[in-house]
């Protein structure tokens, strides 16, 4: 292509002018000037869009120039961040088989290509002292094919200790995913705020102590897992226990309120930082740890399972996929289900004839185990199982299991994934000790949670449904979508021998023969069974249905997908008073 163009234009000018109309008419291009019989400029077709190099005003193509000094300066200096503490910390990471957290970052995230940018990499650089990143590190990522915010403790910086330029970067990281509703993961190895430090981050406004508040802001809306690998103490351990979820790694991580040697100041008491706050303890006792890894890779692995239950935020619906067939066959589920309501079974057997295959992810398995919250899927779909496990305690409702069920609904229904609660207990347990750990207290919040979740629910009678039992189980009266019957259920106030002994028992002591006293009891206990059975309650249409045990799986997976879209109101007011 050939044309002429003003004697006024200059030679830069008409360069830039030959490469535009070169790009948009795909022709090479020459510029003429006035009866000029050589072209001022030139531009060939071929050469844009292939990697030519692009002429600059002066001639020297720019792929040509060497990076200046004051760049090859800024990469030296990012150099030297991304190395971290002092060589011999990280040295004393890999005697305790800890990764380096950058080398974290890339098991995470799949290399430096996963972490899509970090924020405040330079963060104290100007200190007197070598803090590289201020030893905490956030920015956003790609895992797991979803965009998260991360923040993770670099141990070998004052031993991932927080202070000013640290907080700065943890609340701003917080207060970007409130703005873009993305998951959070906290990536935790602190010993806490720099005591020497803290005039200018523990009490101010904007502060270490607006890490809480931005926790309970974020809580519900936006998933946040934590997981932690090494002892995390005072204002550190909190940021685990605000998460939806803590993971955290055995032989390598604790939390506690107190290091041990501040403990044995504060009470004399001599115990070690395992004793004190290690992985059994949070996973046994004080419940605050979901899930608990063997090693680094374990926990990767535990979150990568949990996310694919959960939405990115509360806006959203959980993530579906291809549903597949129950690990075990729905056809044995009646041999599951013993006849008598005293014997115990592990409910795991039904809960895998019921679920798609290598669904089911536990949380929480060794507190209050009578109690099972976990996730699984139906035909793809994600849901929440509160069950009762007769193998633990004969299923009766323990303060610490009613209190992590309440817990597990709350958060199911903050992400719209729907419950399915499977009932085989005889209530809520009774006794001086329970009553001294709240059992009453307990008992409400989990009934409290169940009445004002919104999401879809399936309540299913497997066996005894006892006492109020049935209502924390989301009973008739707790607005399930359905509340179906498998024909061995029962539902009554109390167990057969219970009820015998509380109205019977003066009648049945004046008869004096005991194999007519006890052929008395045998009869009261079956006429007692019958106006509880299933069948009874089916008929005076108290439950929904009652269904063949082998058509369990089809019956759940038609009813929850009948009722995906179901909208629910609760009351108008700020919030209940309960949790």
């Amino acid at each position: 292509m050939r044309l002429r163009i003003d004697e006024s234009t200059t030679e830069g000018e008409a360069r830039a002018i030959a490469k535009a109309l070169a790009d948009h008419f795909g022709d090479d291009v020459d510029l003429y000037v006035g009866g000029d019989d050589d072209p001022l400029a030139s531009a060939s077709a071929s050469a844009n869009g292939t990697g030519a190099p692009t002429p600059r005003a002066d001639g020297e193509a720019v792929d040509d120039l060497e990076p200046t000094e004051r760049e090859e300066l800024l990469l030296e200096e990012i150099e030297d961040i991304l190395e971290g503490g002092p060589e011999k910390y990280k040295e004393r990471l890999s005697e305790q088989g800890k990764l380096f957290v950058r080398d974290r970052l890339d098991l995470w995230f799949n290399g430096e290509d996963g972490v899509l940018f970090e924020d405040g990499k330079f963060a104290n650089f100007d200190s007197d002292d070598r803090l590289p990143a201020d030893g905490l590190l956030t920015g956003a990522a790609e895992f797991e094919g979803r965009d998260v915010h991360f923040m993770a403790n670099d141990f070998t910086v004052k031993a991932g200790s927080m202070a000013g330029k640290g907080v700065e970067k943890f609340l701003r990281m917080q207060q970007r995913a409130l703005k873009t509703g993305k998951p959070v993961l906290y990536l935790m190895d602190s010993s806490g705020g720099r005591i020497d430090q803290q005039t200018g981050f523990f009490a101010n406004r904007e502060g270490i102590g607006k890490y809480y508040y931005n926790h309970s802001m974020l809580s519900g809306r936006v998933p946040q897992i934590c997981v932690l690998y090494g002892p995390c103490i005072a204002g550190a351990a909190y940021t685990p226990v605000f998460a939806d979820f803590t993971v955290m790694v055995r032989d390598m991580s604790a939390m506690a309120i107190a290091s041990p040697r501040m403990v044995q100041m504060v009470t004399g008491e001599d115990i070690s930082m395992d004793d004190l706050g290690g992985p059994d303890v949070h996973a046994r006792h004080s419940g605050s740890a979901d899930l608990i890894a063997e090693d680094e890779e374990h926990a990767r692995e535990l979150v990568a399972k949990l996310v694919g239950y959960l939405p990115d935020n509360a806006d959203e619906t959980p993530p579906r996929t291809d549903g597949t067939a129950p690990r075990l066959s729905p056809e044995g589920i009646d041999a599951v289900v013993p006849q008598e309501p005293n014997r115990g079974y592990d409910m795991f057997d039904l809960i895998e004839r019921v679920v798609d295959a290598d669904s089911v992810l536990e949380l929480r398995p060794e507190y209050g185990p009578e109690i099972i919250t976990a996730f699984a899927r139906i035909d793809g779909r994600p849901i929440g199982i509160v069950a009762n496990q007769p193998n633990q305690r004969a299923g009766a409702i323990f303060p610490d299991a009613a209190e992590k069920a309440a817990e597990f609904i709350w958060t199911c229904d903050a992400y719209e994934i729907p419950l399915l609660y499977l009932c085989d207990t005889p209530g809520f347990m009774a006794g001086s000790q329970v009553e001294k750990d709240g059992i009453l207290e307990q008992g409400k919040k989990m009934i409290y949670a169940t009445s004002s979740a919104t999401v879809p629910k399936q309540s299913v009678v497997v066996r005894k449904a006892y006492g109020a039992g049935i209502y924390a189980m989301s009973g008739p009266a707790y607005d399930p979508e359905s509340v179906i019957g498998l024909p061995s259920g029962e539902i009554a106030i109390m167990g057969p021998e219970a009820a015998i002994n509380a109205v019977y028992a003066n009648k049945l002591a004046e008869i004096d023969d005991e194999d007519e006293r006890e052929q008395r009891e045998r009869e009261l206990r079956e006429e007692y069974r019958e106006d509880i059975d299933v069948h009874r309650m089916a008929s005076e249409v108290v439950i929904d249905e009652i269904v063949p045990p082998s058509s369990l799986r089809d019956e759940l997976e038609a009813r929850f997908e009948f009722y995906e879209t179901v909208e629910k109101d609760l009351p108008s007011k700020k919030h209940g008073t309960i949790l």
